[in-house]
């Protein structure tokens, strides 16, 4: 078959005007469907050899990635999410690109244009370029998206420590969304929830928090119970025999409490406290709110993830906006008027009903309390609508259409103390979880009034949120 071929694709009729025509088309269709082998036939043998050679080993590269994608999912994203993994595919992309516009070039040669009849010489040289310069620039693409990856997963996924096991079967991880402002003293999150998940089926129960939540009792392993052994801020403790602390005593105020705030009569309170905290990819304050909320929750918190609402803007512009079920007017701007109870003067309003939002009136969607029904509860609401709705659109085309925007976008916006080495089972566990609706449970009023908080009864919500958030007994795990 080879020598059939080789005798018109390397010894050509050069004369005659239809052999020529139709060895340029099979040359270029030889070309793209194997790059290699139209040097194998009619160029450079050794050029023509370290093409193919190229070519297959990238096959079958690619076909041991899939398999190992179809077969041990968790394990071939994780070892595809380690920088120097991605730096050596990055590589490769590139010097295949190279290769691929040499070989293409010069299979373009070897069709010897200028004995390709006058009607065929411009397809032929417009289909050789096409089919050489469309590949080469999916390689840059796919090039700039890994190094997009790489920055972003060193960005973000800061801690180097080893993988942790689940704890009675479930990862619980604190999401934190803060909205920084000159204004502030300190990171004071806005939003406050708990996703717990199902360490082999994905399954999540979502446990939202009011930011005003009081008396949170701390696990008497956290350095916080000696200071505050009777719940936050509560009496006896050490400020004194009735209580005290140095904020607010509201659970988003635990970071300032921790890291900022200072009081002449107790200069040093808090010195010392979850020392490795920063070289793990958190901080004191952080640390602090986890206590706090495995306390109030019954459920120990292992990680967080800290998101900020201005960079999350920019997230959601590059995924093209979000469509959201917006379930109620809310007011941009404005006051209530003390005589009628309305909110007027506003500068405009997000109207209910299904709107597509770009990131700048998401982010009032998600930061606005006032003029709402229910203030606070509200937005905490808006904010669990707003999660669902970004990862109802991050779909498989959404994030391969704007990858880098995206990975650009997440690397400013979001911060974590999860290690590299998990990323692959969380990666995993999201993609489980996309089969199940999440549980929610909310601390809001009637069941839990944030001011007098009943963290007995707050206690038996989650556990029995835990539980339908659970495969049944008899369900295959």
């Amino acid at each position: 078959m080879t020598l059939e071929l080789e005798k018109p694709l390397r010894f050509p009729d050069s004369g005659s005007g239809a052999l020529m025509n139709k060895r340029a088309r099979w040359l270029i269709l030889f070309g793209f469907v194997l790059p290699g082998s139209a040097q194998l036939l009619a160029g450079n043998r050794k050029l023509g050899r370290v093409g193919l050679t190229a070519t297959i080993t990238l096959i079958v590269m690619l076909l041991a990635g899939l398999v190992g994608f179809m077969t041990s999912r968790e394990n071939t994203i994780a070892l595809l999410s380690r920088p120097i993994v991605l730096l050596v595919i990055q590589v490769i992309v590139v010097l295949y690109a190279v290769l691929w516009l040499v070989l293409g070039f010069d299979t373009l040669r070897l069709t010897r244009i200028v004995k390709v009849t006058p009607g065929w010489r411009l397809p032929v040289a417009a289909l050789s370029v096409v089919l050489t310069l469309l590949p080469a620039a999916g390689a840059a693409w796919a090039a700039t998206a890994i190094q997009s990856a790489r920055g972003a997963i060193s960005n973000i996924f800061v801690n180097q420590a080893p993988s942790v096991d689940p704890i009675d079967g479930r990862y619980n991880i604190l999401l934190l969304g803060v909205d920084p402002g000159a204004d502030r003293e300190g990171m004071r999150p806005d939003s406050i929830s708990l996703v717990s998940v199902d360490a082999k089926t994905g399954q999540s129960l979502i446990v939202g928090l009011p930011r005003e939540l009081t008396e949170m009792p701390f696990p008497e392993d956290s350095p916080m119970y000696a200071i505050h052994p009777n719940g936050f801020c509560m009496g006896p403790n050490d400020f004194g025999p009735y209580g005290g602390c140095l904020t607010t005593g509201y659970l988003n105020a635990l970071y300032a409490e921790v890291e900022v705030a200072q009081n002449p009569q107790f200069p040093d309170i808090y010195d010392g406290l979850y020392p490795d905290a920063r070289e793990h990819g958190s901080s004191p304050g952080i640390e602090a709110i986890k206590d706090a909320v495995t306390g109030a929750t019954g459920l120990q918190v292992q990680f967080y993830v800290m998101i900020n609402m201005d960079g999350f803007s920019s997230l959601i512009d590059a995924l093209g906006g979000v469509t959201i079920d917006v379930p109620q007017d809310i007011p941009l701007g404005g006051y209530e008027d003390p005589r009628t109870g309305l909110w007027v003067d506003g500068d405009g309003m997000i109207p209910a009903g299904v709107q597509h939002l770009d990131g700048e009136y998401a982010l009032l969607f998600a930061r606005v309390r006032h003029g709402l029904a229910n203030g606070d509860y509200d937005r905490m609401e808006h904010q669990r609508l707003l999660q669902a709705a970004i990862l109802a659109q991050m779909n498989p085309q959404n994030v391969l259409t704007n990858i880098n925007g995206i990975l650009e976008s997440g690397s400013k916006a979001v911060q974590t103390d999860i290690s590299q080495s998990m990323l692959g089972s969380f990666v995993n566990l999201a993609l489980k979880a996309k089969n199940f609706d999440p549980v929610v449970v909310q601390f809001t009023p009637p069941a839990i009034d944030p001011e007098f908080p009943d963290y007995e009864r707050a206690h038996q919500m989650v556990a029995a949120g835990v539980a339908a958030a659970s495969p049944a007994p008899d369900s295959k795990r």
